[in-house]
């Protein structure tokens, strides 16, 4: 029973590990899914700033409802939490999705993952530095080596000309994910992880209305039939069944996961078990896309996991 404690503010709530851990893995295989088929609609035409409004939009609407059938107390909202689940909202949710559009709009799927998972360090850094957190020598050394891994995957080195935009968006997209999770980790501590995602895109979604009325979204296109590229280049689906996917799996499933996951396991550790999405994206990449997955790939890979693996054992 050594790895079962009780989380402050949650009387009586277990922390189970290995629960956390199935669901950053589940979200890890979900996320990496989600960037071929956002890259995908991306390609359609619909921009990735109206990409984000939807999912963010979508994602609201979705938790609100199932939440008002099934658990109405917990949208319950004290004043004093609307500033945090405003920042939350916009600087975590918000952003982290717009970034992360933006950034593989114009780099590889491997290449942009990659830079957002220096977000990992950022995590342990500031978990470290200002909330006095013990962080491991352990963990460090697992934050290297998943990094090393990481470049082998999308072979850093093999001369892609990389767009400045796109790194640009990758990197503030590694600052945002840092933000989101640092927040969630404390917020789950006093509110559930559905009602805590449901207010954080709640706040992105107006957000989004505010920069981008409604009434501008090119709705014309939802109906339009478009290729799904590589090796399904024969198939087509319509714009709407593919950000239904976005929405549902790739956003309120995913996110729920991830701040679900923070009441078991740590912000550190969540943050390098996420790590598993930019080699599960090459896998992706290689089945759906026919992109190649060579012996560098698949040593990065195995270097990944042996981080994961790593990371997990310093108790």
């Amino acid at each position: 029973m050594a790895d079962v404690a009780y989380i402050p503010g949650e009387p009586g709530h277990e922390r189970r590990p290995a629960v956390g851990y199935a669901m950053v893995i589940s979200a890890a295989l979900l996320f990496a899914l989600n960037g071929t088929v956002s890259k995908v609609v991306l390609q359609s035409g619909i921009t990735s700033l109206e990409l984000t409004q939807v999912r963010a939009t979508g994602a609201f609407l979705g938790f609100a409802v199932v939440l008002a059938f099934t658990r109405r107390e917990s949208l319950r909202l004290r004043r004093r939490e609307v500033p945090y689940l405003v920042v939350f909202g916009i600087a975590g949710v918000a952003m982290v999705q717009w970034l992360y559009f933006v950034s593989i709009g114009r780099l590889p799927i491997g290449i942009a993952l990659l830079i957002e998972y220096l977000a990992p360090i950022l995590i342990a850094i500031w978990a470290w530095s200002v909330f006095k957190e013990q962080v491991r020598h352990r963990i460090w050394v697992a934050l290297v080596l998943a990094l090393a891994g990481l470049s082998l995957v999308v072979e850093i080195w093999s001369g892609i000309s990389l767009n400045g935009l796109g790194v640009a968006a990758a990197l503030a997209a590694a600052g945002a994910y840092a933000v989101y999770v640092l927040m969630a980790e404390r917020a789950v501590q006093h509110r559930d992880p559905a009602s805590l995602t449901c207010y954080g895109f709640l706040f992105a979604a107006l957000f989004w209305a505010a920069v981008q009325p409604l009434w501008g979204f090119p709705a014309g296109r939802l109906g339009d039939s478009v290729s799904l590229l590589g090796r399904l280049e024969g198939l087509e689906l319509p714009v709407w069944a593919l950000m239904l996917y976005v929405v549902v799996a790739g956003t309120m499933v995913t996110f729920l996961l991830v701040a679900a996951a923070l009441r078991h396991i740590s912000a550190t550790r969540v943050g390098i078990l996420a790590m598993l999405e930019p080699v599960a994206a090459s896998g992706v990449a290689y089945a759906w896309l026919g992109e190649t997955f060579g012996g560098f790939q698949l040593a990065g890979g195995a270097v990944v996991l042996v981080a994961i693996l790593l990371a997990q054992t310093a108790r």
